[in-house]
């Protein structure tokens, strides 16, 4: 465990500061003021009724985008200890990093992205930053909520180098093609590693998964019958839970051993350094990184693309287009304060996605329906 944070890791006090100019906190450095305000969003608070996989009527105890980002955060909080990088700025990441995700998981984010093919597009790593930079409406001096550099850099995961010359600051790295900290870069892989492991968690629960067939994978079947070994009388479901519980322990044992192999080999100085290395300095070794993209090959067949998922999806696709064709079509059925930002300073169909981007699933369900009954009516 790392009892100070090491030269390459990102200083709080060094920061590249805030968009608008704000007196230091009495108590808290730049990065945990950071994630004390992502925590008392608005939109962090709506992504408890945001889909992971499963919409959230479909059962109390899957994983929402609240819970996975709260599991992501935990993730890279151990790694960033042991790696002496800076734990806030970690967590402040981990925790925004989802903000912008559509109502539906990704099959809303495909389908709104489909309806602004012609304006622009929707993608939910720009909506997030998006929304600390402008949406969330809070602070009297400002718009956002006004989060340092390096907060806003690690919520930006990947960007095309036109969106990126329309950011500033925060773009810059993807038009010079440096690395962002490393921070950042654990963020993403902790991402990573929690969707694996906590979508087989929900696959199985939900009995669209098979502990037999997943046997084919070797990270799960690794673990399983070792498990299966040590304690041949356990239930089922404890079976499963400690399986998983070991597989996130290779893991993330795998991420810090080769994190502190690129860290040793690489000797950055300091995070000059990490942004001009030709790679990431943070990651898995081949062999797991092989397993886990076969792993995510899986899923993708097993899990996503399952009969009962895809009923899901194709429904919420038909509510997101459905809901951009209303509002396109009479902007009156908008909110007040939404119809006030069209033309001040967006468009029609950007203040669309933005407001349906921010909708929980029950919401954009109720609204659906409500919709639905005023065209009725009319």
């Amino acid at each position: 465990m790392a009892d100070q944070p090491a030269p390459y890791a990102a200083d709080a006090a060094a920061s590249r500061g805030r968009r608008y100019a704000e007196p230091p906190s009495r108590y808290r450095n730049a990065f945990q003021r950071d994630r004390d305000r992502v925590v008392h969003s608005t939109a962090f608070r709506r992504l408890v009724y945001k889909t992971q996989v499963f919409v959230n009527h479909e059962g109390d105890l899957y994983r929402t985008r609240l819970t996975h980002s709260l599991e992501v955060a935990q993730v890279a909080r151990t790694v960033a200890n042991t790696l002496g990088l800076n734990e806030s700025l970690t967590e402040a990441i981990c925790l925004a990093h989802d903000l912008g995700h559509t109502p539906f998981g990704h099959a809303g984010q495909d389908a709104l992205h489909a309806c602004m093919r012609d304006y622009g597009g929707f993608e939910h790593n720009l909506q997030s930053l998006r929304i600390v930079d402008v949406l969330e409406q809070k602070y009297p001096t400002f718009d956002g909520l006004n989060l340092s550099f390096e907060t806003r850099e690690g919520i930006l995961k990947h960007c095309s180098l036109n969106d990126a010359r329309q950011l500033g600051d925060v773009g810059q790295r993807f038009i010079d093609r440096q690395q962002p900290g490393l921070e950042a870069q654990l963020a993403n892989v902790a991402d990573e590693i929690a969707y694996n492991h906590h979508d087989i968690d929900d696959g199985l629960r939900a009995g669209l998964l098979d502990v037999d067939d997943m046997c084919s994978e070797a990270l799960f079947e690794t673990q399983f019958q070792e498990v299966r070994r040590e304690f041949p009388g356990l239930d089922s479901r404890r079976t499963i839970h400690e399986t998983i519980r070991r597989m996130f322990g290779v893991a993330v044992n795998d991420l810090i051993g080769e994190s502190q192999r690129r860290l040793g080999d690489a000797a950055p100085a300091n995070i000059d350094a990490v942004r001009a290395a030709p790679g990431p300095l943070i990651g898995f070794s081949e062999a797991l990184k092989r397993d886990h993209i076969a792993m995510k090959q899986y899923l993708r067949d097993k899990l996503y693309r399952h009969p009962r998922v895809r009923d899901m999806t194709e429904r919420a696709k038909s509510i997101i287009n459905q809901l951009f064709a209303a509002y396109m079509q009479d902007a009156s059925r908008l909110p007040e304060d939404f119809q006030a930002r069209i033309g001040m300073p967006d468009s029609l169909p950007r203040v669309v996605a933005d407001y349906i981007a921010g909708m929980t699933d029950r919401f954009a369900q109720l609204e659906h329906e409500r919709l639905g009954r005023v065209a009725g009516a009319a």
